[in-house]
């Protein structure tokens, strides 16, 4: 079969256990012996499975069903299990299940008495009748070893009492360093643990971080002093930059401050990178590690050029690769076969932080970068031998979405021409904020507002969702944010697969891209498509916008940086993300109902808005059906984006400041999102002609939409 072996997963059975039928006690553990086998024998296939089912027996008692499911997962996780169907308001965090009760539960999940099930029946009545809650002091750690406050405060990220603790410390030490390197860096240790197992999550990751810098703050004039800072130790030195022509950077903040959380010196160049900067400082610092980091697109070739440059200067240390963009696959085609001293994609901050140690253990990294080659490897393999079809662009043509334009109404925008926002209040653009998407920045993959039940997430989630709308609070009561938008309606109309927007007697044409991959309904979609024919007689309109919520938020997030405070400098840039998408959803609501008003009485609550539950789309540039940034230019010269909104384009077409959105507007009630996924050469051949420009250049801006080699 041309299978790809990495797109099998096996769904092994979960059972229920503690039934008082004897058969069934092993269930678990079968479960988790057949997932070790599938792993040993299978490496590259994934295993899911049902978890409710385990605990069947004890339905109505959810306390103990949630200690079960989360017991389960712990062991079943460790044995090799990649995904599991669970009701995630059913779950504990490992760490915090009462001690008695994680005792009672992992007999009978490991089957390691005959009498367990017949124990912890016993147990979970009596704990049902009690609640199952306890009360806590809060301050009872105090009470402890300074040395364990020092740590405790690191793990829960308390910066309250840190200073005084720290110099109750210093004094049991001959050096201050030693402070350093013996119970600060036991609690990140700690913290490194947590994360790495999922039992801690990013936001608290991130204010360990923050404890972390005010403690060694505090040390620093010592360290000084004693002139014993050049002789601290770290696990190894890495190299973190965004490359050139990208400016997106929070992935790498985060990645930044958990690989320091876990003792590495991270050297950070910042964003819009070039490789001769990169290369030149990891031969400066005798790095151990560089790590690149982007967004978009281009990037993926800059990095290509990167791993060439290593293998060219002759580098001896590993390349690390991350960023929403990234994939494995995509490392193994087009960036590992260019440099031979190892190529590792990370796709997350812990995974990035789980790489890296292994990439500096002398013993073990050739036998993980050989690990790592193999599954390339067989990506490279199995890539090759998977059949994808696609029509050709003609026929795809031929069976373009069909409107019959006789019929289909056309209306006449309120505003022909563009509009400009400046200064836009913060206090109307935070109502629309999606905090979906917020949360899952912060790899808490939820959604708002269940995560606030949840009880994996809800405590974390919480303080989070309040110290976001602090600092919304803050941001909006001292200008520290500016939001500018400008948008254009014109004339328009479709002319095969390009479209025509015509204004103050000139003529902008968009170049659009159609899909090609086998479609179950025959039809194959191109945005141009939602735009009267030219030939059809009849006079169409097409919008654009242009907008940004991240004037100022560099800036401010660098000056929290500077002052130790990393967690609110990540925070600045989300909620700046944040508010430009809300600022480009209002002004799509404001454009539906006024502007152009096609939709003058639509009344929405925000869950609808949000969830697109109205007539019309606005494709970004870079998103699945409008995949080429280049086509920005023609916007941000048709609505002058620089002068109106203050946004300028790098090289490679990423928008500055990143807190930026821009797209175009359709009206058609036809019109919906859908994605070009591959596209073949024909197509590219046909584009590039259309859009005047080289194949390679097309090539290169479509490299992760291409069909072909």
């Amino acid at each position: 079969m041309k299978f790809p072996p990495t797109d099998i997963i096996f769904d092994p059975n979960i059972l229920a256990i503690a039934t008082g039928i004897e058969e069934h006690n092993n269930y678990a553990v079968d479960f988790i012996n057949t997932v070790k086998w599938i792993k040993e024998n299978l490496p590259h296939a994934k295993v899911s499975g049902g978890v409710s089912n385990l605990s069947f027996s004890f339905r109505g008692n959810n306390a103990i069903r949630e200690a079960m499911h989360s017991v389960f997962l712990y062991h079943a996780i460790a044995a090799g299990m990649d995904m599991a169907i669970v009701n995630p308001s059913m779950i504990q965090i490992y760490d915090e299940i009462d001690k008695e009760l994680l005792e009672k539960v992992e007999d009978v999940v490991l089957n390691k008495t005959p009498d367990s099930a017949e124990k912890l029946l016993e147990f979970a009545e009596k704990y049902k009748a009690s609640g199952g809650e306890q009360v806590e002091n809060k301050l009872a750690w105090r009470e402890q070893d300074s040395k364990e406050r020092l740590i405790h405060a690191l793990v829960k990220g308390i910066a309250e009492f840190i200073e005084e603790d720290v110099e109750v410390v210093r004094r049991q030490y001959d050096r201050a360093e030693e402070v350093i390197e013996g119970p600060l860096m036991d609690g990140m240790k700690v913290v490194g643990e947590l994360f790495g197992e999922g039992k801690m999550f990013l936001p608290q990751v991130v204010k360990s971080a923050r404890v972390m810098k005010k403690a060694v703050g505090v040390l620093l004039p010592y360290i000084e002093a004693e002139k014993k800072s050049s002789e601290s130790s770290s696990a190894g030195k890495v190299v973190v930059a965004t490359v050139k022509g990208d400016v997106h950077d929070i992935g790498k903040n985060i990645v930044s401050v958990i690989l320091s959380c876990n003792n590495f010196e991270v050297i950070d160049l910042g964003v819009m990178a070039s490789c001769e900067v990169i290369l030149q400082t990891a031969k400066k610092e005798n790095a151990d590690i560089i790590a690149l980091s982007g967004l978009i697109t281009p990037s993926l070739d800059e990095m290509s050029n990167v791993a060439e440059e290593m293998e060219r200067q002759g580098f001896n240390i590993p390349l690390m690769i991350g960023g929403a963009t990234t994939s494995k696959t995509h490392t193994a085609l087009k960036i590992a076969p260019n440099y031979s001293k190892g190529v590792v994609y990370s796709v997350d901050a812990s995974k990035a932080v789980e790489a890296a140690k292994k990439l500096v253990d002398k013993n073990g990294r050739e036998r993980y970068l050989a690990q790592i080659e193999e599954e390339y490897q067989t990506i490279r393999e199995s890539y090759g031998k998977i059949e994808r079809k696609l029509v050709p662009i003609e026929e795809a043509r031929e069976k373009k979405l069909q409107i019959d334009w006789d019929k289909e109404s056309i209306n006449v925008p309120n505003l022909i021409g563009t509009k400009h926002l400046k200064n836009f209040p913060i206090s109307e653009l935070r109502n629309y904020i999606d905090w979906s998407y917020f949360f899952v920045a912060w790899d808490m993959g939820m959604v708002y507002p269940k995560i606030m039940e949840d009880p994996k997430f809800s405590e974390e989630a919480k303080k989070l969702f309040d110290d976001a709308n602090e600092m919304l609070d803050l941001l909006e009561r001292e200008d520290i944010l500016t939001a500018n938008a400008v948008l254009g309606i014109f004339p328009a109309n479709s002319l095969g697969d390009d479209l025509e927007m015509y204004h103050n007697g000139s003529v902008t044409t968009f170049n659009m891209l159609r899909q090609q991959a086998v479609s179950k309904d025959n039809v194959y979609r191109c945005l141009a498509d939602y735009i009267a024919p030219k030939d059809s007689g009849k006079t169409d309109y097409l919008g654009g916008f242009i907008v940004t919520a991240g004037i100022g938020a560099k800036e401010y997030a660098e000056k929290l940086k500077e002052q130790g405070n990393d967690y609110g400098a990540i925070m600045v840039k989300l909620l700046a993300d944040r508010l430009a998408e809300a600022f480009a959803e209002l002004l799509h609501f404001q454009v539906r109902k006024d502007y152009w008003g096609y939709s003058p009485d639509e009344k929405l609550e925000l869950r609808s808005l949000l969830k697109g539950s109205f007539r019309g789309i606005r494709p970004a540039f870079g998103y699945p059906s409008l995949r080429d940034h280049a086509e920005k230019t023609k916007l941000f010269q048709l609505l002058e984006g620089e002068r109106n909104t203050g946004i300028t384009l790098t090289e490679h077409y990423m928008m500055d400041p990143v807190a930026s959105v821009c797209g175009l507007y359709f009206a058609s009630e036809e019109a919906n999102y859908f994605d070009i996924h591959r596209i073949d050469k024909d197509q590219v051949d046909d584009y590039a002609k259309r859009n005047n420009k080289e194949l390679k250049e097309i090539e290169k801006m479509l490299s992760t939409s291409l069909a072909y080699k």
